[in-house]
This record gives structure tokens, C-alpha cells and sequence, in this order.
């Protein structure tokens, strides 16, 4: 299960932003979705952001800011935050303004 209150202001957020998305539950989480490409979300009650790899090794210097490691080997781009992180709205939208910048460069996945 995943940060239903979290859901909610991401969303919010992105609403503010004037960006069309879908909100989709995947890896047992919940993923926002930016023109057809994963753009952030949420596994459990940490942000999932996608920030590609140009912005990846200064996003892990921030405070509450881990490698994302699904499968036992990090996913370069991708980032975990921890709530501490996030607990403010300018925080939140900071890591969500990260993730639209990343989107347009973000491959689209191959449909099976």
C-alpha cells in the first residue's frame, strides 16, 4: 500500500502546474504519469522521483535522498525521498518540478 495523503498533494501539485497526467499502480505503488512516461510516484511513503541522470548524483547529496534500489541494483535517475523530505509543499514541488524537467528527455517504454 502506498501514502494515500501523498497521492493527494503530488496531484494537487500537479494540477497547480497545469500538467495533464495519469495516475497509474504499478510495483505495488502508485506512478504519475507525464506523456506517457513514468514521471514520479510513490512506493510505500516515499517519493519515487525520476530525475534523470544529469540532475542523479546532485540529487543524492539533498537531505532524505537515497538511490532507488528495487531489485537490488540502483536505477540511475531515479531517486527515493524520504518523508522528512517532502513534508512541505515546497519541498514536495521542488522534487516534482525535478521530475518535469527530466520528463521530456525520459525514453517512452515499449508497449508489449
Amino acid at each position: 500500500m502506498f501514502d494515500l495523503n501523498l497521492a493527494d498533494r503530488m496531484s494537487q501539485i500537479l494540477k497547480e502546474k497545469g500538467v495533464s497526467f495519469e495516475e497509474k499502480k504499478m510495483m505495488g505503488g502508485l506512478c504519475f504519469m507525464v506523456n506517457n512516461k513514468m514521471c514520479c510516484g510513490i512506493v510505500k511513503e516515499k517519493l519515487m522521483a525520476r530525475v534523470g541522470p544529469e540532475f542523479y548524483e546532485d540529487a543524492l547529496k539533498k537531505p532524505h535522498c537515497s538511490e532507488m534500489n528495487f531489485t537490488g541494483r540502483p536505477l540511475k535517475g531515479f531517486v527515493y525521498v524520504e518523508p522528512e523530505g517532502i513534508d512541505q509543499k515546497k519541498e514536495l514541488s521542488y522534487w516534482i518540478e525535478k521530475c518535469l524537467e527530466f520528463n521530456p528527455k525520459a525514453k517512452l517504454s515499449k508497449k508489449r
